[in-house]
């Protein structure tokens, strides 16, 4: 049997739908594990944006019920997920009604452009609508080293990436080590799930 890990984003300037595509890898890294990277539709047209070109397709819900894990990401803002995804949650009644998540893993990330930016608030503002839906939710333990000493990105609850000034800023290796680490860690879990229903 495949686990089927679904890794659900938005991102503006690359940086969210670059710690997806690091955590999605990772989750195929184990054995038996799929990952189906999407993303939410904006809701409007907005001509800053210059990540359009190359994102994943646009989700439809019923690859949330098809899933066997959920992995969410969005950047900070006010420290709050953004509002396209806020929006495709607010559509997903009728999957709370039907009880279609309850019992799965899931996980968040978040990216910043300051240390200080919001993230952990923005990972928990994520947390509230997968924990409402039943999920089981899956962090970063300390076991990580990389959550010991990343200067950067970082944190218990959820994979997060700090840009800086530059939008365009890739991953350092500690953010990469715990994307990695995230994305692996829900796959395990939702394998051991299926194996023992």
């Amino acid at each position: 049997m495949t686990c089927k890990v679904l890794v659900l984003y938005y991102s503006r300037d690359g940086n969210t739908r670059r710690m997806a595509n690091q955590i999605a890898r990772a989750a195929e890294a184990i054995d038996g594990c799929e990952a189906i990277l999407r993303t939410v539709a904006d809701l409007s047209v907005d001509t800053r944006q210059s990540d359009q070109s190359i994102r994943s397709p646009i989700i439809n819900k019923s690859e949330l019920r098809e899933c066997d894990a959920l992995i969410v990401g969005s950047p900070t803002r006010f420290g709050n997920m953004a509002a396209p995804l806020k929006a495709f949650f607010d559509t997903t009644s009728d999957l709370w009604l039907s009880g279609a998540m309850v019992d799965k893993p899931a996980a968040v990330f978040t990216s910043s452009s300051t240390m200080h930016g919001g993230q952990e608030t923005t990972l928990f503002t994520m947390m509230l609508p997968l924990l409402h839906h039943g999920m089981i939710m899956v962090g970063l333990p300390y076991s990580e080293p990389a959550l010991h000493k990343t200067h950067s990105g970082g944190t218990p609850y959820g994979a997060s990436q700090v840009s800086g000034d530059n939008a365009r800023a890739s991953l350092t290796q500690d953010e990469k080590s715990l994307c990695s680490a995230l994305g692996k860690r829900v796959a395990r879990l939702t394998r051991k799930l299926a194996e023992h229903p």
